[in-house]
């Protein structure tokens, strides 16, 4: 694979842009003007419990005129629009990680079946341009379906240290990190608590729990299968100072992801006739906490 470009480099972005540059893989990073212009002067410097602490310097630029045989999208979901005005070369596939579902229609209306459906599952935060934060030792890229061009890009992550697994199933993909990020986001920022404060508090831990169940029936419904059981088991295994970047958002009064997760849950069910009262109440909880 001859080039790789990364539009958002954030906390997911910059991360990722870090590793396949420390691997050796050329790499864009496509930020606003004054990113751009801090990274091209100072490169990306990661800190990763997994990885490790280094330095990479990839090429940044404000706009992307050239084509790129992989384009990694890592904007957040507000922000994409926007953002996709900075591309004007045409990518060979396109690898979005974001969160939610709804980005894949605005994505498809512009270049097709060269979408790939992906998710990355990582705990990764953006303290300052050009600083990434990686603070779990859990980092995972699901993409589908296997085409010769997603197990290509498969290839690149793997090389680049970042576990990659290609399923048959985009409702699998999609909806396997949605049910799970979308109750530990709710609840870690409508109760402001960390996971093992959620699991330890009998009434945070049922919500928890709800939005899981909830989560899951919608998922099945829209073609995915996805068990509460597999959900519950995952986040049985994550480390009990688990915040999450919806919580962080809000904390530090940015706009949080919440129609992005939430919202697509939400409008699923609705659209399937599965009721999701969990949810709604602690999407009413994070709007609570809002200026």
């Amino acid at each position: 694979m001859r080039s790789v470009a990364v539009l958002g480099p954030g906390g997911v972005g910059g991360l990722v842009a870090g590793a396949l540059t420390r691997a050796g893989t050329p790499v864009t990073v496509v930020a606003r003007e004054e990113t751009a212009a801090l990274i091209a002067a100072e490169g990306i410097q990661v800190s990763s419990v997994r990885l490790g602490d280094f330095e990479a310097r990839p090429r940044a630029v404000a706009r992307l005129d050239e084509d790129v045989d992989v384009l990694i999208v890592a904007t957040k979901a507000s922000a994409l629009p926007a953002a996709l005005e900075r591309i004007v070369g045409e990518p060979g596939l396109v690898v979005p990680l974001l969160n939610g579902l709804d980005h894949m229609a605005l994505l498809r209306e512009r270049w097709g079946d060269r979408v790939c459906a992906a998710t990355i599952r990582v705990n990764a935060d953006r303290p300052a341009p050009g600083i990434v934060e990686h603070t779990s030792p859990f980092l995972r890229i699901d993409m589908a379906l296997p085409t010769p061009e997603v197990e290509a890009a498969a290839h690149v992550f793997r090389a680049a240290e970042i576990p990659t697994k290609v399923s048959v199933s985009e409702p699998d993909v999609l909806w396997g990190k949605l049910v799970r990020l979308n109750a530990l986001a709710l609840t870690t920022t409508a109760f402001d608590a960390n996971l093992g404060e959620i699991r330890g508090h009998p009434r945070w831990r049922l919500a928890l729990e709800g939005a899981i169940e909830e989560g899951a029936a919608v998922a099945r419904a829209d073609g995915a299968g996805i068990t509460s059981g597999e959900v519950l088991a995952e986040v049985a295994e994550a480390h009990d100072g688990l915040t999450t970047s919806m919580q962080r958002d809000v904390a530090e009064g940015r706009e949080p992801e919440l129609d992005a997760i939430a919202g697509a849950v939400l409008r699923a069910g609705a659209r399937h006739g599965v009721a999701c009262p969990t949810i709604a109440d602690l999407a009413d909880r994070v709007r609570g906490r809002l200026p």
